[in-house]
């Protein structure tokens, strides 16, 4: 049974009913003595259940004072005053037990209605209209508390539905998780086996190269034995053909004294003539060798030039260049199979524009060289022929081929009518522009003959070789009239002085040195450019500077009477070509970066 305690109200309606028990009781007094003992058993027995509930009142009043200050801490705040010292007693079961024992039926029924209609009231209406003053006792009904617990409840269902579903979402988000982990591990093993793969294709293909190097090496072998007997049948197929020909049409005119001397190559070759061969030029070399006039321009000292301006020729290193016999027009040749004319400014303008290009051979370029006219260019190749290129028709007009290995460089004679080659077969050939054949084949050098260059209005030629030697040659007799032997590394590149006899060579230590024609067997003067490769060599017009291109990105001036040398630099990369211009004044360079610079 839920019992409710009351304050004022409560007390009120309890004294009232009280009131109207006492009126009944005098109504009764004249009961038989019978009755009166049933009302003192029925007294005594109130008065033992009375004590009953009173013990068990005790013993919910401590959970009730707990309940009480938790709902009046939940609506108005902790109180100050949290123990109940006094609990109002329950009177309305004390009553309806009275009544009913008595037997006084409808004053139980009357009290019933009442009790119940004022509880209803107080239901609903708010149990504590105004808080309750500090150190009053409060204490909440079942009800009240009733509805707290359910609030609590229904606040701790809600927070294990969201448990739940965080519960839940968690879930789902590791189930994701895991898939991305069984995705990754697919993946990582699938490069795994495919790095697996590879190993053993890269594996595979060692071992197929490793059994490829000595096939490699036997056809290597091979190709060099094809060489050789090919090599051999030409120069058996010459003597053979220049035999048969002195032998048909041997000249009766001939003097003694020149058939003492006919087994020389320039009488074979004179007695097998071409149609169209070209008679050798006189030599028109002046006899007394003096010095050309410096120049105003030449007076400058080796360090005094500096970078001008510079021009992004070729994409790929540029090999060599050549400068025009008569107009400032520079030629380059480049490892992308072309050549390209460039117009240098006349005045000082930093501009240089192509005018013309060509292609057509099938590997890099090596060299270039103007003929005496200035309206062909000739150019060497890694595809080992010679080429011949006419500005006018703007086309290749000859191609000779008769090198077997590539060609490095070329050069024209004064006359205009010969060219000659040079080539990694350790021979130079001598080639007639008229007739387009080779007039001469020269073979010395046991090593690449790796320049050539005709000396100025002369039949004389030199040569530089890998075999660390250079070669003058008479080319109307075909042999070699000097030989200067004092390099210790493999000649690069030489170079003939345009007033005295006079010869500048470099090697690949970077070694130069400066030879007098008069006496080949030791230089004059030896100048280190090193330890980096000399790539080539250059005199200028008078013959006192000479210009070197060194492997170490320099340019570097030599004075040729005192030594001194002055250092350029400012091409970024190894220096291939250097020339000067026609007075002097200016020096062009190439290197591997594809740069022409020009330095005043």
């Amino acid at each position: 049974m839920c019992r409710i305690y009351y304050y004022s109200q409560s007390v009120a309606q309890c004294t009232v009913t009280m009131a109207t028990t006492k009126q009944e009781a005098a109504r009764r007094e004249n009961m038989s003595a019978e009755a009166k003992e049933k009302e003192k058993e029925g007294t005594s027995e109130l008065f033992q259940a009375k004590d009953k509930k009173s013990k068990e009142e005790v013993n919910v009043k401590e959970p009730v004072k707990t309940c009480a200050a938790s709902s009046a801490t939940t609506r108005y705040g902790p109180s100050k005053e949290e123990h109940i010292n006094n609990t109002p007693e329950a009177v309305d079961d004390f009553v309806r037990n009275f009544l009913q024992r008595i037997g006084l039926t409808r004053t139980l029924n009357c009290f019933e209605e009442e009790w119940y209609s004022s509880a209803q009231k107080l239901l609903t209406e708010p149990l504590l209209t105004v808080p309750p003053a500090p150190g009053a006792p409060v204490l909440s009904d079942a009800l009240t508390h009733k509805r707290l617990l359910q609030s609590e409840l229904q606040k701790v269902y809600r927070e294990t539905d969201r448990f739940k579903q965080e519960v839940l979402s968690a879930g789902d988000h590791l189930v994701r998780l895991q898939r991305d982990r069984d995705l990754h591990r697919l993946h990582c093993r699938r490069l795994v086996a495919d790095k697996s793969r590879l190993m053993d294709d890269i594996k595979r293909l060692k071992k197929r190269l490793a059994s490829y190097e000595p096939a490699l090496k036997q056809l290597a072998d091979k190709y060099e034995v094809a060489l050789r007997q090919k090599m051999l049948l030409s120069l058996e197929s010459e003597r053979l053909q220049n035999t048969l020909a002195a032998s048909q049409s041997q000249d009766k005119t001939l003097t003694k004294t020149e058939r003492s001397t006919g087994k020389s190559a320039t009488q074979w070759q004179s007695a097998a003539r071409h149609p169209k061969d070209t008679e050798f030029p006189v030599c028109s070399r002046p006899v007394t060798l003096r010095r050309t006039p410096q120049s105003p321009g030449e007076q400058k000292s080796p360090g005094s030039f500096g970078l001008f301006y510079s021009i992004k020729a070729h994409a790929l290193p540029i090999s060599r260049i050549s400068l025009h016999p008569g107009k400032k027009i520079l030629a380059s040749a480049s490892d992308d199979r072309s050549w390209k004319l460039w117009a240098l400014p006349a005045s000082r303008e930093k501009v240089g524009q192509m005018v013309l290009t060509g292609e057509g051979h099938s590997d890099w370029l090596s060299s270039c060289s103007f003929h005496p006219e200035g309206t062909k260019l000739a150019t060497t190749s890694g595809d080992t022929t010679v080429r011949l290129w006419d500005f006018l028709c703007g086309r290749c007009v000859s191609t000779f081929s008769g090198h077997s290995q590539p060609t490095w460089g070329c050069s024209f004679h004064s006359c205009g009518h010969f060219l000659v080659s040079c080539s990694s077969d350790k021979t130079a050939k001598l080639w007639d522009l008229n007739s387009q054949r080779c007039r001469l084949t020269m073979r010395r050098h046991t090593a690449s003959v790796n320049s050539v260059c005709f000396q100025s209005f002369s039949n004389t030629l030199l040569t530089s070789s890998a075999d660390k030697t250079l070669a003058l040659w008479d080319i109307r007799l075909g042999v070699c009239t000097a030989s200067f032997d004092g390099h210790r590394h493999p000649c690069n590149h030489a170079a003939l002085g345009p007033a005295e006899e006079v010869i500048a060579s470099c090697d690949t230590r970077g070694t130069v040195n400066l030879w007098d024609t008069r006496r080949p067997a030791s230089a004059v003067r030896t100048i280190d450019a090193g330890p980096l490769s000399a790539n080539q060599v250059a005199f200028s017009p008078s013959g006192r500077m000479l210009a070197i291109a060194s492997s170490d990105s320099l340019v570097r001036l030599v004075n040729v009477d005192s030594c001194a040398i002055g250092n350029l630099s400012g091409q970024g990369d190894s220096v291939q070509s250097v020339t000067f211009d026609h007075t002097g004044t200016t020096v062009m360079s190439a290197g591997s970066n594809g740069l022409i610079n020009v330095w005043m």
